[in-house]
């Protein structure tokens, strides 16, 4: 496991032991701002939502009943929640995440909405626990950009793809380079920023994965939409979140508390640079083909 894989589990497992919700008006206001409807947000635990989406791949995955969709880095189950509504009692929503705390309160949700459908799993996006050839569509939102190997995140994704599966995927590519500073930094890895790849880069890398018919689109939306959620800029964990060590995390990544290196680098960043001029908010699309049987 890599330092930064280590890094993002840790944050984003204070994210997930936090008490940040849509019930918070600032989470639902990003929800909202990267294309979930109010309609959507009531339909779903609050506890599934913590403002940490750049896009609703569900809204163009064209789910239908019956079919198989993965989510690839699940989170509190937002969109899986919102796919196995889709699909139907007769398909299955399966989310996917590393991080042991994300696990439990994805399950801890489904339970008390009593969506039975769904099913979480513990895995990580490069090593994903599905049989081959085994789902209709895959979605991901906001994730892939935090894998280190995104090749191999596209491999896997190809595997477990039935021929004729497809892939729906929200997420954030560069426009692009980043300055070094972002680039070298690993709070804006953890941000979504550092990790990102360049649009092209993204497309290539998909087709070298057997891909056909790939698109990344930029969707316009504005990355500040983050700033919306009180005490928490892009990724960064919630005021009052601790980490695996019991340190403190600082509220709105600010300086001076135990713990907050990382979050207070990645406000420095932000203060000093617009991620917008550098990074944008995408729509990814990709076909396995039929022949790939």
């Amino acid at each position: 496991m890599s330092k930064i894989e280590d890094v993002v589990r840790e944050k984003y497992g204070a994210v997930a032991a936090s008490d940040l919700t849509g019930a918070h008006a600032g989470v639902r206001a990003v929800a909202e701002a990267f294309g979930y409807s109010a309609e959507e947000l009531d339909a779903i635990p609050a506890e599934a939502n913590m403002g940490l989406s750049c896009g609703n791949p569900t809204v163009t995955a064209n789910l239908r009943p019956g079919e198989v969709v993965v989510d690839l880095g699940s989170g509190g189950g937002i969109d899986v929640f919102l796919a196995a509504k889709k699909v139907g009692p007769a398909g299955r929503a399966i989310g996917i995440d590393m991080t042991p705390e994300m696990i439990e309160r994805a399950r801890t949700n489904a339970t008390r909405a009593g969506v039975e459908n769904a099913e979480f799993r513990l895995g990580t996006i490069d090593q994903l626990p599905l049989e081959n050839d085994s789902v209709d569509c895959l979605i991901s939102n906001c994730v892939i950009n935090l894998a280190p190997n995104k090749l191999a995140v596209f491999r896997e994704m190809f595997r477990v793809l039935k021929p004729g599966g497809r892939v729906a995927v929200s997420d954030i590519a560069l426009k692009r380079a980043l300055p070094d500073e972002l680039a070298k930094s690993v709070a804006a890895h953890v941000g979504c920023v550092a990790g990102a790849v360049p649009i092209a880069d993204y497309e290539r890398d998909l087709r070298a994965a057997g891909f056909e018919a790939v698109r990344v689109i930029e969707t316009g939306s504005d990355l500040n939409a983050y700033k919306k959620v009180e005490n928490q800029s892009t990724c960064c964990a919630p005021q009052g979140a601790t980490s695996s060590t019991g340190l403190l995390m600082a509220d709105e990544c600010g300086p001076g508390a135990p713990g907050s290196d990382v979050h207070t680098d990645l406000v420095d960043l932000l203060r000093k640079y617009d991620v917008n001029e550098f990074a944008a908010s995408v729509r990814v699309y990709a076909v396995k083909g039929r022949g790939n049987a």
